[in-house]
């Protein structure tokens, strides 16, 4: 009876604990499906907004080479002195003093006159720091917009405590006022060169039309936002009263951790890689190769094996590395806020290659005394190169000296990159102070110094006997992708067949960069069959890395029309934006663009539409829009051709180029004015309707002799300055030829063929012009 009354009493509590319990899920589960609107898009709202939550991280953040990537000039962010100090430098007494708050430089002008300019940003706090004054600022511009930024050359070194001046690489002369690479000039402009990696949601807003700029940003320097994403939705959600993140944008940030360390290495890698800009638009969380094309090795960035001759920023390298392809990021060795190494000295490689205990950090590994700096990992392992005079960064593709490719193939090694120096006494005493660093050894024997040379080449060897001496039969040197790269440069046609094998290697076997460089080198050494061939085999897989897709279509653009339109066209539907890129150019320069109709035309058209976008993210560059002017020539659009190379000259006078490809597209529309009615009405539109066809194209051709009038002294700087570039001497002895002064293209066209005696181009141009000068003599 009592058991009864119980349960009788029992069962409507249970079913209000029960209605309790539906009522609290339901809550729940509407908390969480109530969440934002799938389509919300996050906004940048700026660093404070983190630093209530995250105080520890903005505590690590202050102060970091991010914190100070660049800043307004104050007495607190100039590190510089300019207390009135003369800095002197190819023959200019240039003055850095104060006017009341400003800070202020006596310096050369764009005009060549000296005169007084203020800085008004600094941009970077070490190894140096640099200095930026803004010209042609729009009177109408608004407060939070900067005009053009140059950047000064003259640099403070933030150890040395002084002044330096910041020459370009390989040009010991006094620049000119109306060199691109004077401080004045296109090379040293931050919005062209700098800006879009040391501020955070950059729009460089250039105004073809005006030749001005309408720089914003939202924050000044590398802030949180530039590597989580826009933050709003993550601010609003964690302000809000819901239980849970939300189910379509998770934290409404860029996803950096997990077990994939794709997201944050992307995340990382467009301001510490050598890339172009496909889109502007890029937020942290994006697929890189949807926004960036990362240069790949070429022979004058990279050594043949891969490892940094310019500067490459990091992530080129680091994804040749095996640490890229075991699943390493960035943050397993730098704090991600402080930016500082997590550990001091060895123990940042040692935290991780532990393995038995003392089998690396000792000499029986390393074969040098403890504590020295031939015991330190990154010397052996990531050896640095210096760029800017004073800014020394290590190669991050984290490989293993190898002494016995500098022997074979001549590329640099670590251990040589030390013990170099032990040659200095056996060089002329006037040779001496120039080799400073293993860089300057190498730059001199790539000049030619056969002294250097062979200083160079009796190290590779003691150092390869030495490795030899070490590790006897467990010494390690197996085949590298640097023997085919400099095999195929080379001309050693042994190398032909490897570079086909190694191209569809898989990635764990063969880095991505080097298999696609490996089949761009094959089509530039003159092996289109079997380049075509191999990125045909490439293209066949659909998971391959973008990197690789998009170099194969972009050898494609060597095939035949119709087999273009067959592997070309569905590419323009590639998930990557690379790919996509690579291949509607590379089916306008095979003539496959040129035979679509209907439908297929203007899903073509679309994509074209796309290129010109890309290429507009640089339209301060003459080269964009001479990029846009020869797509835009060879799909038969000769009107906006000719609009293009006339933006190329607006943008960047000085430059030479535009006027050439200008004159020579006109010269061709007149030849076949005749014959093809579309030169006939391009011509028309571009000259007017009135007269007849022949006074038509005769102002074209007058049109065209005048650019090649102008172009004649442009070219003719170019030689001056690069007189040991075939190619550039090559380019002025035609243009020497055009203008009918015969005797002076001979010269030139000899200069070339002497320079490059392998270019068959130069030579045969030199012998028909000969003939020409025989046969008019007759």
């Amino acid at each position: 009876m009592l058991s009864t009354l119980r349960n009788q009493l029992r069962r409507p509590l249970v079913l209000v604990g029960l209605g309790v319990v539906l009522l609290i899920s339901g809550a729940v589960a509407a908390d969480y499906f109530t969440g934002l609107p799938k389509d919300a898009v996050a906004t940048f709202v700026g660093r404070e907004s983190c630093v209530e939550c995250h105080k520890d991280e903005s505590h690590s953040f202050a102060g970091s080479h991010h914190d100070l990537a660049m800043d307004i000039a104050t007495d607190d962010t100039v590190l510089g002195d300019f207390n009135d100090v003369v800095f002197e430098h190819d023959g200019l007494q240039n003055r850095l003093f104060r006017d009341g708050e400003r800070f202020m430089i006596h310096t050369e002008g764009p005009d060549g006159k000296m005169q007084d300019f203020e800085v008004k940003y600094v941009f970077g706090v070490d190894p140096l720091q640099q200095y930026m004054v803004e010209f042609d600022r729009d009177p109408d511009a608004n407060e939070n917009e900067i005009g053009r930024l140059q950047v000064l050359r003259i640099s403070w070194d933030t150890h040395r405590k002084e002044w330096f001046y910041l020459r370009p690489p390989d040009v010991p002369e006094k620049l000119e006022p109306d060199d691109p690479l004077h401080w004045t000039g296109v090379a040293q402009r931050w919005q062209t060169m700098c800006a879009d990696c040391h501020s955070t949601n950059l729009k460089t807003n250039h105004d073809v039309k005006t030749l001005t700029y309408h720089t914003t940003f939202s924050e000044i320097d590398v802030s949180c936002e530039a590597c989580h994403g826009p933050a709003s939705l993550h601010v609003e959600m964690a302000r809000g009263n819901s239980l849970f993140w939300d189910r379509h944008h998770g934290y409404g940030l860029a996803k950096l951790k997990g077990s994939d360390p794709t997201g944050q290495l992307e995340a990382c890698a467009p301001c510490h890689s050598r890339r172009s800009v496909l889109d502007p638009d890029y937020q942290a969380g994006d697929a890189f190769c949807s926004h960036f094309n990362l240069e790949l090795l070429r022979g004058d960035t990279y050594h043949d094996d891969g490892q940094i001759k310019d500067e490459v920023y990091v992530f080129g390298s680091f994804v040749q590395s095996k640490m890229y392809h075991k699943g390493i990021r960035c943050t397993d060795c730098h704090d991600p806020h402080s930016l500082e190494l997590k550990h001091p000295g060895n123990e940042t490689c040692t935290s991780c290659h532990q393995h038995s205990a003392g089998k690396y950090d000792v000499p029986s590994h390393h074969h040098h005394a403890v504590g020295s700096e031939g015991a330190k990992c990154v010397n052996c392992h990531m050896p640095h190169t210096t760029y800017m005079d004073v800014d020394p960064r290590r190669d991050h593709s984290l490989r293993v000296p190898r002494p016995d490719l500098s022997v074979s193939i001549g590329t640099p090694n670590a251990c040589s990159g030390c013990h170099v120096k032990d040659q200095l006494e056996s060089l002329p005493a006037e040779k001496r102070d120039s080799l400073t660093l293993y860089q300057d050894w190498l730059l001199a024997a790539s000049q030619g110094d056969e002294e250097v040379a062979e200083a160079i080449a009796k190290t590779d060897q003691w150092c390869n006997e030495a490795c030899d001496r070490w590790y006897g039969a467990n010494r390690q040197t197996p085949a590298h992708y640097g023997e085919i790269l400099s095999g195929l440069r080379s001309g050693d046609s042994k190398a032909i067949s490897r570079a086909l094998r190694y191209v569809t290697q898989p990635p764990e076997i063969a880095p991505v960069l080097a298999r696609a460089t490996a089949l761009d080198e094959l089509m530039r050494s003159g092996r289109a069959r079997e380049a075509i061939s191999a990125a045909k085999t490439v293209l066949k897989d659909a998971n391959e890395h973008p990197i690789l897709r998009s170099t194969a279509a972009r050898v494609l653009g060597n095939t035949n029309p119709s087999d273009a339109v067959k592997v070309l066209l569905p590419l323009l539907d590639d998930p990557s934006r690379l790919v996509q890129s690579e291949a509607i150019k590379a089916l306008v320069s095979s003539g496959g663009y040129q035979t679509l109709s209907g439908t297929r035309r203007k899903k073509a058209d679309l994509a074209i539409d796309e290129i010109e976008k890309e290429l507009m993210v640089a339209s301060d560059r003459a080269g964009a829009h001479m990029a846009w002017a020869s797509l835009s020539e060879q799909r038969g659009d000769f009107v906006e051709a000719a609009k293009a190379y006339e933006n190329a000259m607006r943008v960047q006078p000085e430059m030479s180029g535009p006027r050439t490809n200008f004159a020579a597209m006109l010269d061709q529309l007149v030849n076949a004015a005749s014959q093809s009615g579309d030169a006939r009405s391009a011509i028309v539109k571009l000259f007017g309707d009135t007269g007849t066809l022949t006074e038509v194209a005769t102002r074209a051709s007058e049109k065209a002799k005048k650019l090649r009038r102008d172009e004649l002294p442009l070219l003719g700087r170019d030689a001056k300055l690069a007189a040991d570039n075939a190619e550039v001497q090559y380019r002025y002895g035609l243009a020497l030829y055009l203008s009918g002064d015969l005797p002076a293209a001979e010269k030139q066209l000899q200069r070339a063929a002497e320079l490059a005696p392998d270019v068959e181009i130069f030579s045969t141009a030199l012998q028909l012009l000969r003939d020409r000068m025989k046969s008019s003599e007759l």
